[in-house]
């Protein structure tokens, strides 16, 4: 087989999912009108939907996660202020610098421990004093899942504590936040209590084809709304698109525990070969540390095979399940890697 066959089993990430029948048949049989012009009945609907699960007054729904970050980060945020988040945000590290580019917010990326959490003292001290030479500090950026691990409900009660004492506003990038509920059984709105705005992701974990909708009080949406207009996110019969949310949200929640058992299966079978290094995964995202050499002979051998997993400089692979991988997908990824490494193949 050539070294570029066509990928076969996809664990690069969970945005790779396809639209299902069902949902497929939902896109085609959704209402739709002029979003721009606040016409469209689905996408109003999913809007007010995760908005009511969030105990917020109002949704926004925009093209990608990333605009949903930025809409609220520049309505949270003037020009020449900044926001706390973490090193290795998404906010910070994924996002092309919109913060920084669009709105002249500074970010301002703090250390985490081990678990993915900032230290409290680190907010604190982060904190700029009152003085012209410094960006005011603004906004504290908090995600959850964060590099695959679930951020507890009581340190997020601390952030908002955090953020409550000194003044600042919070948002919550919940691209993953679905999983994080699931991972630790509770409601996905109870890890956002606290928080002034939320950014919900449709097209990971759920396998929705795109989305995001952007949750908070009616006055924030409203300049979000304007943000999105001068971004370009605008859309017209959007209600394609939302409705494959909504029928996500219907029909691929509950099943988030599967893609988090896979993770565990492949997790516990990576840990038994020698050379690999794993972290246990507490979500749907399995990373792994290895030798350059192996990893590259891994990823051109996984390939010929068709199997496509991450690979990252300096010697880590990060595989991640999703709806579009079940268990004999992953029987048969751990059984290649096996064989690779024990040089059978």
């Amino acid at each position: 087989m050539q070294a570029n066959a066509a990928i076969r089993l996809d664990f690069r990430s969970d945005t790779v999912t396809r639209p299902t029948l069902g949902m497929r048949a939902a896109m085609a049989a959704a209402e739709v009108g002029d979003d721009v012009l606040g016409d469209d009945p689905t996408v109003k609907a999913l809007e007010a939907r995760l908005a009511a699960l969030f105990g917020k007054e109002a949704g926004l729904f925009v093209p990608t996660g990333t605009m949903s970050n930025l809409a609220a980060i520049m309505s949270h945020c003037q020009r020449g202020e900044e926001f706390l988040c973490a090193t290795g945000a998404h906010t910070y590290l994924w996002e092309a610098g919109g913060a920084a580019v669009l709105g002249s917010v500074q970010p301002q990326p703090l250390p985490v421990r081990a678990d993915g959490t900032i230290p409290i003292e680190e907010l604190h001290a982060a904190v700029k004093d009152d003085d012209p030479h410094f960006a005011i500090t603004r906004l504290v950026s908090i995600e959850n899942t964060f590099a695959g691990r679930v951020l507890p409900r009581d340190h997020l009660a601390e952030v908002v504590e955090f953020a409550q004492e000194r003044k600042l506003a919070t948002h919550l990038d919940g691209a993953r936040l679905f999983n994080a509920a699931a991972a630790l059984g509770v409601d996905v709105g109870y890890l956002a209590e606290g928080f002034d705005s939320v950014s919900l992701c449709l097209s990971k974990g759920l396998g929705a084809p795109l989305g995001s909708v952007l949750v908070g009080d009616a006055p924030l949406i409203a300049r979000a709304r304007r943000w999105r207009k001068m971004l370009g996110g605008g859309m017209r019969q959007a209600g394609i698109i939302a409705a494959a949310g909504l029928y996500a949200l219907d029909h691929h929640v509950d099943r988030l525990v599967e893609d988090h058992a896979n993770a565990r299966v492949l997790a516990q079978a990576f840990a038994g070969i020698e050379g690999l290094k794993v972290t246990p995964p507490q979500s749907n995202v399995v990373f792994v540390e290895l030798s350059p050499d192996l990893a590259n002979r891994l990823s051109h051998a996984l390939r010929e095979l068709g199997i496509a997993a991450s690979f990252w400089p300096g010697g880590r692979m990060r595989w991640v399940t999703h709806l579009d991988v079940n268990r004999a997908a992953v029987d048969e990824a751990i059984a290649a890697v096996r064989e690779i490494t024990e040089g059978r193949t």
